[in-house]
Parts: C-alpha cells; sequence; structure tokens
C-alpha cells in the first residue's frame, strides 16, 4: 500500500499457479508448465488485473532470478527488483514499470500450515520499503510492503477448506493473522508480530471479529482484533472464491488498516468456478 493510502498493488510470481484451472486439469502435474505473474493494481479510480499462464519455455531461474516470461524478478542480497510487462484481462492493457523493494531484516524461518509439513508459508519481510514506479498506467508511488514465499508438497484443495489472513503494518514492523481449517477439519490460528529487522515479538492473541460477506459472490469474511472489532475500509477483490479488502481494526494497541483476504477452497473446487477462470487467466498456445 502507498504511504497515503490511496494505492494498493499485489505481484505473485507462481511456479505451479495454484489457482489455475489449466494446471488442475493438467494430468502430468507439472508445476513448471503452468507459471504466471500475477499483477494487480488497485488505484482511486479503477483497477487493473493481470494474470497470463506460460508454459516451461517461458521460464528460467537461478539462485538470484526468476524469469516468467517478459516479467522478472531479481535479488541482489539487500533488495528485491521486479521487472513487469503483462497485459491485462479480460480487457487488454498494459502494466509495464519497476518495483523496489527493500526489506530491512528477514525473518528467521518458514511456517508450517499443516499436521503433515506439506505446506509452508515464509513470511520472510513483513514490512518492508517499496517504491513503484509504473511507466503504463502512469503510476510511480512509496510505501510499505509484504514479503513472502509459499511452497507445498499437493494442491492447497488438498489441504485445506478455507483460511483468513491478514497483515497491518505498525510502523515500525507488522503483526499478521492467519486462521486456517485445514482439509480434514483441524484449525490453526496464527498470530505474529514482527519488528521491522525480521524479529519475532510476543502477541497476545486478538478476538474473533465478524465482518460481512462481500456483495456480489457473498464470500465469507473474520478477522480478529484488540477489541473484537472490525470494519470493511474497500473491497479490492470479490470472486467467488477470493476476497481481498482494506480493513480497519485495532491490533498491538493501534488503530490500523490492515489488507485482509478470505479463501474459501471448497468453492475454488467448484467445475463451474474453474471454467470462468480462464476469462481472467488467459494461456497463450505454444
Amino acid at each position: 500500500m502507498s504511504d497515503d493510502g490511496r494505492q494498493g498493488l499485489t505481484i505473485i510470481a507462481f511456479i505451479g499457479s495454484v489457482f489455475s484451472p489449466y494446471y488442475a486439469w493438467d494430468r502430468s502435474r507439472n508445476p513448471f508448465a503452468h507459471c504466471s505473474v500475477n499483477v494487480v493494481l488497485y488505484g482511486d479510480r479503477s483497477n487493473a488485473f493481470c494474470m497470463t499462464e506460460r508454459g516451461e519455455r517461458s521460464l528460467s531461474r537461478d539462485a538470484r532470478t526468476i524469469q516468467i516470461g517478459p516479467s522478472g524478478l531479481e535479488w541482489d542480497g539487500t533488495s528485491l527488483t521486479i521487472r513487469l510487462d503483462e497485459v491485462t484481462a479480460p480487457i487488454p492493457s498494459r502494466v509495464r514499470g519497476t518495483v523496489r523493494v527493500h526489506p530491512p531484516g528477514i525473518t528467521q524461518a518458514p511456517q508450517t500450515l499443516d499436521a503433515r509439513g506439506r505446506h509452508r508459508w515464509w513470511p520472510m519481510a513483513p514490512a518492508s520499503p517499496v517504491e513503484v514506479n509504473l511507466t503504463e498506467p502512469g503510476v510511480s508511488w512509496s510505501g510499505t510492503a509484504y514479503f513472502d514465499t509459499n511452497h507445498g508438497d499437493e494442491p492447497l484443495e488438498d489441504g485445506f477448506s478455507r483460511w483468513t489472513w491478514c497483515r497491518a503494518d505498525l510502523k515500525p514492523g507488522a503483526a499478521i493473522l492467519y486462521d486456517v481449517v485445514r482439509r480434514d477439519g483441524s484449525t490453526q490460528d496464527l498470530t505474529l508480530r514482527f519488528d521491522a529487522d525480521g524479529s519475532a515479538r510476543e502477541i497476545e492473541p486478538p478476538s474473533p471479529a465478524g465482518l460481512p460477506k462481500t456483495g456480489f459472490w457473498r464470500m465469507p469474511r473474520s478477522t480478529r482484533s484488540d477489541d473484537g472489532r472490525a470494519e470493511v475500509v474497500r473491497t479490492f477483490e470479490d470472486t467467488p472464491f477470493y476476497a481481498r479488502s482494506l480493513l480497519a481494526s485495532t491490533l498491538c494497541g493501534k488503530a490500523v488498516k490492515p489488507v485482509h483476504e478470505s479463501l474459501s477452497l471448497d468453492r475454488f473446487m467448484n467445475p463451474l468456478v474453474r471454467l470462468m477462470l480462464p476469462f481472467r487467466m488467459p494461456r497463450p498456445l505454444g
């Protein structure tokens, strides 16, 4: 999010695109054949969504870089530079430019989200200065970014029924809430706080706080806060199985505006939902 709270940006580099219908339909289950750079812009007046899926020939990587088609990410030991050249869908327009993330420190280790250790999540740098400079559309701003990585040994829908997640910028540092309902019915509620340098702090688990369902697809949302109260400031994404929102709540004694997500893997498994996804996730031939 930008410092003034008016602009937002999400970038996800997928090797094995977990929400891809093409990956779900591919009997070979080859993750390298299903790669994409998902870019979503949230602005005052309009949003932009890019998620073109590409095959194995479009992927190259080494210890410091990932290149997926025309977009790439490079880590130089202190900063992550992301060079974007993507096309929106379903109405084509360009998203081009550079994003630089400067983590002041890295957290110690990944978290395991399931009992068998098949799904790992590492919030590597929960509060990092970011510089966004896009030539198309003409957008430039600075703010605070969240930088993480996920990897797993099975499809998400095999391990989980649903989850909610949110990150609040505490200036300095950040708080993260991650509440998971596993496929076997067991749960895991993570409450994490980090200083800007990545060191962990103790935090009291906040109280449950209800949120309204999304307006169109009626996606359930919930979170936690110090006083058990929270409200939706803006709904960024309202889809059949996923919602991303900006909230207002209280965490660690501070008034915060967390970025929040709700994911239903039960809904994602519906065949009709998967048939809808290619309209937002095109895959060029070849």
